[in-house]
């Protein structure tokens, strides 16, 4: 008990110390120990890394998942490291209402059928950002997480002890630097008189306490200063670890880019199926004025009676079936060819359009009537329609 009283007796003056040095420096009352700049844009760089990793990891959970009551209810099971519940989609909720209103609705009828294809897409679109999710949060979230609740309580640690450290060096700086003067004080102008012995004695002795005092006061300072300079080195190396730690971000955000094109690319996938199902295709070619004959799919001749023409063909007055050999015979301009870089793949809808696969460089080029929208493009001895919105013009 005696022991634990001296050691909290110590820790108090030493509190007291270091409270007494930072409020004279807050005044300007004391001199400060500054680091130099290199370590200091390292403090910044560190700091700011902290900062932006947290309103990046912020903004994810919020993108992943919109509602906030999710997101407190997930956090709380993280911090009771308990498993986290599956939880129901908005897609695939939506799905679920979709195919209980075609089942009362009718799921013979015009609608209830359009309601369970739907329904279908709509459920494997939420498997998709289900998946999405998953992987984000893996591969991207958890990194970032990791540094915010490992690397940086450490390096915070390290910084608050450098601090403490600096405090006490300053206050053995000070405390050295009154005791010379207290010294000097005593040296030059003694408080005695040369008829009076005992004066002359206590003015001496008093210079030799003085004199213990400078010798004390300067080993705790050389005890302090390697204390700083041990403990700035150890701080110095961590704050170092911060350029290994973008590198990793780095890599965790290309790998987050991977599985949110991935995720889009799905989706889009779906969707453009969906799309072929109901009979509702991109617009045709458009060559003359003429009403348009209904494009070839794989879809049932239901389907494919319901479908509403969207643009004139090639042909003409041309069947379906020729379309593709009079495309073939239309010919590119004398000039106004372009060379152009697909941005992303495309799987033709019908005969009239070409496949495109991303990267590659086609040849593309418009003609009078055509839809703003669409090019007639060529690769080889290939050629058909390909929308605007997959190119990038390049001459």
């Amino acid at each position: 008990m005696d022991f634990n009283m001296k050691k909290l007796a110590s820790d108090a003056g030493i509190f007291f110390t270091r409270a007494v040095q930072f409020t004279e420096e807050k005044f300007g009352q004391a001199e400060k120990t500054e680091l130099d700049a290199h370590f200091e844009n390292l403090l910044a760089r560190a700091d700011s890394t902290k900062n932006w990793t947290e309103k990046i990891l912020r903004q994810t959970e919020v993108l992943l998942q919109p509602n906030p009551s999710a997101r407190v209810e997930e956090f709380l099971y993280e911090k009771l490291d308990r498993k986290v519940p599956s939880r129901v989609t908005n897609g695939e909720l939506l799905a679920q209402y979709m195919a209980e209103a075609a089942s009362e609705l009718g799921p013979t009828t015009p609608y209830g059928k359009t309601l369970i294809k739907v329904a279908e897409a709509e459920k494997r679109l939420g498997a998709a950002e289900r998946d999405f999710i998953h992987t984000a949060s893996i591969n991207f979230l958890t990194p970032l997480r990791n540094f915010l609740e490992g690397d940086w309580k450490t390096i915070s640690k390290e910084r608050r002890l450098l601090q403490n450290r600096r405090l006490d060096l300053d206050a053995c700086k000070a405390r050295l630097k009154k005791a010379k003067a207290a010294e000097a004080k005593a040296t030059t102008v003694p408080d005695f008189q040369e008829t009076r012995p005992r004066n002359y004695i206590l003015s001496a002795s008093a210079s030799a306490l003085w004199n213990d005092e400078v010798d004390k006061a300067e080993q705790e300072l050389r005890v302090a200063q390697t204390e700083f300079d041990r403990q700035a080195e150890v701080t110095r190396l961590l704050l170092e670890g911060i350029s290994s730690t973008h590198v990793n971000h780095l890599r965790c955000l290309h790998e987050f880019v991977e599985s949110q094109t991935t995720y889009y690319a799905q989706c889009y996938r779906h969707m453009l199926d969906l799309q072929k199902q109901l009979g509702r295709f991109p617009g045709t070619f458009v060559g003359t004025t003429e009403p348009a004959s209904p494009p070839l799919s794989s879809s049932s001749p239901t389907t494919a009676a319901a479908t509403m023409p969207v643009g004139p063909s090639v042909a003409g007055l041309a069947p379906p079936g020729e379309a593709a050999l009079c495309l073939e015979e239309v010919s590119p301009p004398a000039s106004g060819t372009r060379k152009a870089r697909v941005l992303y793949d495309y799987e033709a809808a019908d005969s009239s359009e070409l496949a495109l696969l991303a990267d590659e460089l086609i040849t593309v080029y418009s003609l009078p009537g055509m839809d703003p929208d669409w090019l007639i493009g060529e690769r080889g001895n290939k050629k058909g329609k390909v929308p605007v919105t997959y190119l990038e013009l390049l001459s």
